[in-house]
């Protein structure tokens, strides 16, 4: 299984400073949730700074390990833990089963992927791009035990995973909050991880997620997926949008067919990206509809 990377490979960071009362490592943001610290291209590829990235709200503790026990959890590692795979492997086998597009491998590491993109665009640093990738590489592991609310089915093992390999609390329960609320029905974006989770979720779109052979068979669903010829979402950290670029073959489904079952999906990408500081666009065949 090949993860793509929004990035070239990097060195392992320090461990965070053992006592955080004593001041910050030179070496890392002074709060790792914070947001600020490095600076990001914008879209344009220049190395000008972008406005700077809200921070998470709020910081959490907890007890049990000291701050210098704890790991920087990298999305090499989520990736290749044995019940991670376990999990998305069952989960995409049930969901298969159930008659549900594609949630496997490709999409975990699509999402993973967007989601990063996103952040680093935004102008957010290093290690919220990671934790995002990370929230995005693990969204949908709920799936492997139910369908119904997997999204907080996916925060409650991602828990187990993420402390098991040593990450800090306060990380670990914001890459949570993303997973839970990751869903159109009943989640709402709250930090910036979970806002570029729920954008980079619903921007994969695309014939080949269909997996059912039979046209005449097909529902909505598929009918609105198989047209889909391309899919894309541009990052303009300059002027603060992204852009959900959609081609769709119009003999296989109709544009009112994608707003029938989209709608809501689309509403949700708008909050998230006012959670990001930034505007979301839909456009449809060159048009633009939001």
């Amino acid at each position: 299984m090949s993860l793509p990377k929004s990035e070239p490979e990097r060195d392992p960071a320090p461990e965070l400073p053992r006592d955080l009362t004593s001041g910050p490592d030179p070496e890392m943001p002074s709060d790792p949730l914070s947001g600020r610290g490095t600076d990001a291209a914008s879209d344009s590829g220049t190395a000008a700074a972008v406005k700077a990235a809200k921070p998470l709200r709020g910081r959490l503790a907890f007890p049990g390990k000291t701050p210098g026990e704890w790991r920087r959890v990298r999305i090499e590692e989520v990736a290749a833990s044995p019940d991670v795979q376990a999990m998305i492997e069952v989960a995409d086998e049930y969901l298969d089963a159930i008659g549900y597009t594609e949630h496997g491998f490709r999409h975990a590491s699509l999402v993973s992927h967007i989601a990063g993109n996103i952040m680093s665009r935004l102008g957010y640093d290093e290690r919220m791009v990671e934790l995002a990738e990370i929230a995005g590489y693990l969204h949908d592991i709920g799936n492997c035990v139910g369908r119904d609310h997997h999204g907080i089915s996916s925060a409650i093992l991602a828990r187990e995973v993420l402390r098991g390999l040593g990450m800090d609390p306060r990380e670990t329960v914001h890459v949570m909050n993303a997973l839970g609320n990751h869903e159109e029905e009943f989640g709402t974006p709250a930090n910036p991880i979970g806002a570029a989770t729920i954008i980079a979720d619903k921007s994969d779109v695309h014939h080949t997620r269909v997996r059912n052979d039979d046209p005449m068979a097909f529902d909505i669903h598929d009918r609105v997926n198989v047209s889909a010829r391309r899919s894309f979402l541009r990052v303009d950290g300059e002027a603060r949008t992204l852009t959900l670029e959609i081609d769709i073959d119009t003999d296989t489904s109709q544009v009112m067919e994608y707003f029938e079952i989209f709608l809501s999906r689309m509403q949700m990408c708008r909050a998230a990206a006012e959670e990001l500081d930034a505007i979301f666009h839909l456009q449809i065949n060159g048009t633009k509809l939001l």
